[in-house]
């Protein structure tokens, strides 16, 4: 079922994103909390909207998400030239800070989900020495299949979180959410990709230069050179944006 947002859109090739600063969707987001309602929150990028483009069933399930945020440049260049310019680009990174910052304030209790079990664990420590007023309720890896997704959620519904963090494989993180998301029954469910790798110190985040030159995608492909293949799809989205001006923004 196509979502209805109580907040500004603009759509990149059918999946629609939010228009929202950082400010303003965090603050949509603490009232998606004390509403207890679930939120799926997609941290969004070019390679998830060719992904999009030629899936039609992944299409669809980013389209049921509650919230899509531009995290990658490209996003934020795409709607510009489509002539729906967005301010500026919500990183799905950023967005895991901001939350805790405020989860200090509310005492909101968070689960992180995924990754190996010595990165979960290292980055869970380290989350709860940085916002100690803030409650990581529980952890676990993201190494499990179908068999064991009914068991998974139940130690999460008993954990009682506030805000989910989920970091799976790029194939299966944005479905098993949007699949599970009523089950799981937390208010905010975002996926977080590599966040947990960084934060547990297993990754470096890009350098301030990387990110200010909107690199970082090109200093991950240095770092880990078997992401080739799905790079591959940045520069397609960039053709298909220059070649499809006019439809870039429409809506479908």
């Amino acid at each position: 079922m196509k979502q209805t947002y109580p907040f500004p859109t603009v759509s990149v090739f059918e999946v629609p994103f939010s228009k929202l600063n950082m400010k303003d969707t965090v603050k949509y987001l603490t009232e998606a909390v004390q509403s207890r309602q679930p939120h799926h929150v997609i941290t969004a990028n070019p390679i998830m909207v060719m992904t999009a483009v030629n899936n039609p069933d992944y299409k669809q399930m980013m389209r049921t998400a509650e919230m899509i945020v531009p995290d990658g440049t490209g996003i934020v260049w795409a709607a510009g030239v489509g002539g729906e310019p967005i301010e500026k680009r919500v990183t799905g990174f950023e967005l895991l800070h901001e939350l805790l910052k405020v989860g200090e304030t509310y005492r909101w209790k968070f689960y992180l989900l995924g990754t190996t079990a010595e990165v979960i664990q290292e980055a869970a420590e380290r989350l709860q020495m940085q916002y100690p007023a803030a409650i990581i309720c529980g952890h676990r890896d993201g190494f499990f299949g179908p068999d064991e997704d009914s068991a998974v959620i139940e130690e999460i519904r008993a954990a009682s979180p506030d805000v989910l963090f989920v970091a799976r494989g790029a194939d299966n993180q944005e479905p098993w959410i949007a699949q599970h998301k009523q089950a799981l029954h937390v208010p905010v469910i975002m996926g977080v990709g590599g966040s947990f790798d960084i934060i547990s110190g297993k990754l470096k985040r890009a350098p301030k230069v990387f990110q200010k030159l909107r690199l970082e995608w090109f200093y991950r492909l240095l770092k880990e050179p078997t992401r080739y293949k799905r790079m591959l799809a940045l520069p397609k989205f960039v053709v298909k944006v220059l070649r499809e001006k006019e439809n870039v923004t429409k809506t479908g």
